[in-house]
Parts: C-alpha cells; structure tokens; sequence
C-alpha cells in the first residue's frame, strides 16, 4: 500500500503534544536495560567473569518474554488509590515505575564481587517490573491514538523508538563516562542511574489518560458470556467471575486467532519470534566483543551508545516516512535485510582490530538499519491489536520478540566460546538468522496486506 503525502504533511504530525509523551514514556521504556544490561555488562566483565556467565547473567531478561502471561490484568485491574489519580494507564506506569527506582537504588548498595546473587535477584525485579512497565506504556501508546486517527501510526511508532533508543543508548553513555572517572566504580553509578529514572517518572505526573470505550466493550462481552455459556447457572456471583475470567485471560487471545485465522496467526507469531533473533545475539555480546577488541570504555560510551542513539533517534523519522509512504510490511522485507547485511560489519571490525573511523561507520549501518526495523516492528503490532485488549494482545506479540532478544540470546557467550572466540564468524551467523522470519513474512504478506489496507481505511470509513 501506498499514501500520498509530502514530507512537510508527514512531518506535521509530530506536532502533536501526545506523540511528545509517547517519546518520553520510550524513554522510561529503554532505560532499564540499561540497568541490567549493557551496565550490569560492563560491571561483570570487570569483576573478571567469563563469556559465559555474563551472557546468562542476561536470562532476567526473560520477564519481558513472559510477560504476556500477566499483560490481561494490566487491561482490567484497576490500583487501588492510584487509579483515581491517574487513571489505568498511568496509574500501572507509576507503579512500575516506583520498583525500578528503588531496586535500583538497593543495587548501588550491593558489592556484587561477594554477593552476585542478590545484584541476580534485584536484577530480576527490575526486569519484572520494567516488563509491567512496558505493558503499560505500549497500551497507553495505543489508546492515545483515536482509531480514526490511524494515519498518525507509523509517527507514533517512530516517536516510542526513537525515545527507547534515547533511554537505552543517549542516556545509556551517562554510566560508561563516569566509569572512566577517578574516584568512580559502578556503585556509584548505579545511584545516579536511581536518579534518572525517578525523573523520568514525572512524565506521569504531566499526561492526560487517553480515552477509551475498552470497559464498554469488555462489559458487552462479558454480559455476552453470562447470558450465552452460563444462563442456566442459578449462581450470579460464579457466572459473573467465570466471565470476568473468561474476558481478562481468554478472549484476547482467542480474538486474535479467531481475526487471523489459525494458521496465519501461527505465521505472524513465528516471524515475530524470529525477526530481531540475530540482532539479539550481536546486542547481548557486543559489550564483551568492544573491550575484547581493545576499544575503551569512553569510545563505547561515545559511538556505542551516544552515537548508536543519535544516528537511531533521526533515522527512526526518516524510516517512518518510508513505511508510512510505501507501507509496513514493505518496510519490514527492505529493513530484515538491511539489517542482516549491516551485521557484517561487526565481522570487519573482528578481522581489523579496534580501528576507530570503522567503530563510527558500523555504528551509522547498524543505527540505520536498527531504526528502520524497529518503527516498522512497532507499527506492524499496533497493526495487529485490537482496542479491546491493547495490553494483552501487544504484550502477546512483543514479549515473543523479546524471548529471542532474551532467553535465546542468553546462549550468545556459550556460542562465542564454542567458536573458540571466533567472532567474525559469530557475527555472520546472527546475519543468517534473520532469513527464517523473512520466509514467514513472505507466505502470509497476502493477509499482511489486506489487513494493512483495512488499518488505514479506517480513518475514511468513518
């Protein structure tokens, strides 16, 4: 699909002082990892741990891939005190929020030389909560958008990666700078980093609640449920909560197998699990590979996290215009191998050793290439979701996408030692893996495409 629109009509969009608050909620969205990733990293490979062990020290990431298990309550669980102030969405951040902020702070605390266990288990926590947090902040990125609004989807997307990128990869060099400080160790830093996020939690305190007709819908269908599958059950009470049950962890999920179809919905899941799997690999032991290769902790704070973050937050615009202009799914087939390709070049630097003009060139590709793929990835979920249950059905599709950036990555170390340190060759296999997810893409993009049509349609329909 195609829409005719000038860059200057496109651009207008962002304009809009919501597309401002789905920035900064990216921002707290991509900050965490930061926390227990790339720092949590550098701070392992310092005490003198292996490969291996940093690479599954990464397996807290696994709350993000299950966090769908719990996404439905996020939908229909109303906080106490909270939710009057702020209403569901940003009653649900706030709350995550405050977990984060304090395991953070408890983390600052802890001399991991002695007791790594406990940095595991508060690393845990914050993933927990961090995953909560990313539930709510995706719903509430989904609902500030009026469906008829759906022109504004791919800005939207471009908005909530380019403001995850800034939270992981701008305010992500913060740590790496003091870490070259005298006088400074990551205990330290972890208190700063407690720091920035509680202002990052102010945001809340800023947004309006979006709008939405969910709990309509949601008491339809319950009062569907009680007058259909349970109206001879003389119990009112047990019929009720059978169908609150029934539409909090049932329904969005049998919604979208039922909208797709079995075997298409088993497609799209297949390339989403599949799709960032090479990145994923690169990602978790690129860290280890740039001290490896003898690039300094300042120069991986510089391009790998300041410079990754600039060249991601403009080209995630430029990649919107493209999908918007030429359609998601088009983006995603172009992006899936430009991405791949731009692999390849950290296999260049593996060869040539810590060349610095080539570090600043593979940051650009990869930069490119990264935002590209992400807007159309977050576009194409929205795409996929149903309003009535935002939360659980995209906590569904990107906790897939996030058990192969997590769980499976986590083997990353373990491949890098099997190869006997080879990390030219590792390098290419994450840019074979992408191949897969294009095939799936590639047999369903018949549906992709019609369901693409009927997305933007919308606006027109009504």
């Amino acid at each position: 699909m195609t829409t005719d629109i000038s860059m200057k009509e496109y651009f207008s969009y962002f304009k809009d002082k919501r597309l401002i608050s789905i920035f900064i909620f990216g921002m707290a969205s991509g900050f965490p990892w930061v926390l227990i990733g790339s720092v949590m990293s550098a701070w392992l490979k310092d005490e003198g741990l292996s490969r291996s062990t940093i690479g599954l020290f990464g397996l807290v990431f696994g709350a993000y891939s299950i966090n769908f298990l719990w996404s439905p309550l996020i939908d229909r669980i109303k906080l106490p005190f909270l939710n009057k102030l702020f209403g569901l969405r940003r009653s649900w951040i706030l709350f995550t929020q405050f977990f984060i902020i304090i395991t953070t702070f408890l983390l600052s605390t802890v001399d991991i030389s002695t007791n790594l266990k406990l940095a595991a288990i508060l690393s845990i926590i914050i993933a927990i909560a961090s995953a909560t947090q990313d539930i709510s902040i995706d719903a509430f990125r989904i609902d500030t958008l009026a469906e008829n609004e759906s022109h504004k989807a791919t800005a939207a997307a471009a908005m909530a990666t380019s403001g995850w990128w800034s939270g992981y990869a701008l305010l992500g060099t913060v740590p790496f700078f003091f870490a070259d400080l005298p006088g400074w160790n990551w205990n330290n830093i972890y208190l700063v980093l407690a720091f920035m996020m509680a202002c990052l939690s102010l945001c809340v305190f800023w947004v309006k609640e979006p709008e939405s007709n969910r709990e309509k819908k949601q008491s339809e269908l319950e009062t569907h449920y009680q007058n259909t599958l349970f109206s001879h059950n003389k119990n009112a009470f047990i019929s009720k909560i059978t169908s609150w049950l029934l539409v909090t962890l049932i329904a969005p999920f049998s919604e979208f197998f039922k909208r797709n179809g079995v075997k298409t919905a088993l497609a799209l899941l297949a390339f989403i699990f599949l799709f960032k799997a090479g990145e994923a690999f690169l990602g978790r032991m690129s860290i280890v590979f740039y001290k490896e290769v003898g690039f300094t902790n300042t120069q991986i704070g510089m391009y790998s996290k300041f410079g990754t973050g600039v060249i991601t937050i403009i080209f995630a615009f430029l990649g919107s215009l493209f999908n918007h202009k030429y359609g998601i799914v088009k983006g995603l087939f172009i992006s899936g191998i430009a991405m791949a390709a731009s692999n390849l070049l950290f296999a260049v630097i593996a060869m040539i050793g810590p060349v610095e003009w080539m570090y600043a060139l593979t940051v650009v590709v990869d930069g490119f290439t990264q935002a590209w793929s992400l807007v159309a990835m977050v576009a194409f979920l929205s795409m996929l979701c149903d309003r009535s249950f935002t939360a659980a059905q995209y906590a569904l599709l990107a906790s897939l996408g996030n058990f192969s950036r997590t769980l499976l990555s986590s083997s990353s170390g373990i491949l890098v030692d099997w190869l006997n340190g080879n990390w030219a060759l590792f390098f290419v296999l994450t840019a074979v893996m992408v191949i897969p997810s294009l095939v799936f893409l590639y047999l369903i993009r018949h549906h992709l495409y019609r369901l693409e049509a009927n997305f933007h349609n919308k606006e027109s329909v009504k």
